[in-house]
C-alpha cells in the first residue's frame, strides 16, 4: 500500500454572486445565484514510503486545498484519500499522531510563551513520554543549531529562528508524514539553505514521506526528484523534475566568452539574454542550437563556449504564462 493515495479529490466552492445596486440587493434576498469554484478538480496521485515530492502551481492553484484534505482538514465534495491507511477526514487520532501539517505563513507556537514552554505543550497534547520528548527536542534544536534560543519568547525570534522551531514543533511526535506548505517563505538566503539541508537530512535519516510546496525554485530543485505540478485545480505534470525540461523547454542557451571584444549585432541568432564586450548569452531553439554554435565559432574569436538547458524556474514561468484556457482542460501527465 502506498503511503498516500489520492484517487479523484475534487474540492468544490459554493459562494453567492451579489448584483450591483439596490434593487439587485432586494432581489437577492429572493432568489440567490451561486457561483461554483473548484478549487481541487479530479486530483488523483499515490506518494511512496521515504519520498520527498515538490508540489508546484502559481497562487490560487489548489495546493494548499490538497495539502488540506489530506490533512484531514477540509472535507472534498468528492473522491478518495488514505494517508498512511486512513481516511483524512475521518479525523482519527491514529492518524493525527503520524502526520503533521507546517504553513509557513501560519504559527504553531504560542507567540508570548518561551519556545521550549510550546513545545511542553505540544508534548502534552501528543502524550509524549518525557524522556523520548527531550531525546528527540536536543536532537533536532542541535541539528538545527537553536540550542541556545529554546527558552527566548517566540516573539522574539527571527523569521529564520522561529521556522526552525517550527520545524521541531511539527516534528517532536516523529510523523511517518509531513506536508510542508511554503516552509522558507520571507526568510533570508542562509536561513533557507539551512532549512533544505535540514530537511535533506532528516528525510534521508528518517524515510518520512513529505509533500513540499514552495514558490522558490531552489527549494524544489535541491530537495525533490518528483514534482506534481497543479493548475486551476487540475495536475497537469507529475514526473521527474528533471523531465520537465526535457518536455517542455524548447530552447538552449549558448554562453560564449570571446577572446577579443565583439561589437556584433547577435539578435539575428536567438534572443540575447545577456551581452558584454567579451560574452554574449543567446536563447536558441533546440533544433537550431548546433548550426548556431557553428556559426558563431566561425565568425568570432572564441575562447570558451558553454551550451545548457534553461533554469528549472523560467521553463515553469513559461508554462503557466503560456498554457491557454482550452489547454488547462486537458492534463499532461509524465
Amino acid at each position: 500500500m502506498s503511503a498516500i493515495e489520492a484517487s479523484g479529490l475534487t474540492k468544490v466552492y459554493r459562494t453567492y454572486r451579489k448584483e450591483s445596486g439596490l434593487w439587485a440587493s432586494v432581489k437577492g434576498l429572493v432568489r440567490r445565484r451561486h457561483e461554483e469554484t473548484r478549487a481541487a478538480d479530479n486530483i488523483s496521485f499515490t506518494i511512496e514510503e521515504g519520498e520527498l515530492v515538490g508540489f508546484l502551481g502559481p497562487n490560487g492553484a489548489g495546493k494548499t486545498t490538497v495539502l488540506k484534505m489530506l490533512s484531514g482538514l477540509l472535507n472534498p465534495t468528492s473522491g478518495q484519500a488514505r494517508v498512511l491507511g486512513f481516511v483524512p477526514w475521518e479525523r482519527r487520532d491514529e492518524m493525527k499522531r503520524q502526520f503533521s501539517l507546517l504553513m509557513g505563513q501560519k504559527n504553531a507556537l504560542w507567540w508570548d510563551l518561551p519556545a521550549q514552554e510550546s513545545l511542553e505543550l505540544n508534548r502534552a497534547i501528543y502524550g509524549i513520554d518525557r524522556e523520548r520528548f527531550k531525546k528527540v527536542v536536543g536532537g533536532l534544536s542541535e541539528l538545527l543549531e537553536v540550542q541556545d534560543k529554546m527558552n527566548v519568547m517566540v516573539r522574539e525570534l527571527s523569521l529564520g529562528e522561529r521556522m526552525k522551531m517550527e520545524l521541531i514543533s511539527a516534528l517532536i511526535h516523529e510523523p511517518r508524514v509531513l506536508f510542508l506548505d511554503e516552509p522558507t517563505i520571507g526568510l533570508d538566503v542562509v536561513s533557507q539553505k539551512r532549512v533544505r539541508e535540514f530537511l535533506r537530512l532528516y528525510n534521508s535519516e528518517h524515510r518520512i514521506v513529505t509533500m513540499l510546496t514552495s514558490h522558490y525554485m531552489q527549494d524544489i530543485e535541491e530537495l525533490c526528484e518528483r514534482v506534481i505540478v497543479i493548475d486551476h485545480g487540475r495536475i497537469f505534470f507529475d514526473g521527474p523534475l528533471s523531465a520537465i525540461i526535457d518536455r517542455f523547454s524548447g530552447h538552449k542557451i549558448i554562453s560564449l566568452t570571446f577572446a577579443e571584444k565583439q561589437e556584433r549585432d547577435f539578435s539575428a541568432l536567438g534572443e540575447v539574454v545577456e551581452q558584454t564586450p567579451v560574452s554574449v548569452q543567446l536563447k536558441v531553439p533546440r533544433a537550431k542550437v548546433t548550426d548556431v554554435a557553428r556559426q558563431l565559432l566561425s565568425a568570432c574569436s572564441v575562447s570558451d563556449i558553454n551550451v545548457q538547458e534553461l533554469p528549472v524556474e523560467d521553463v515553469i514561468r513559461q508554462l503557466f504564462g503560456e498554457r491557454s484556457a482550452a489547454t488547462r482542460n486537458t492534463p499532461i501527465l509524465a
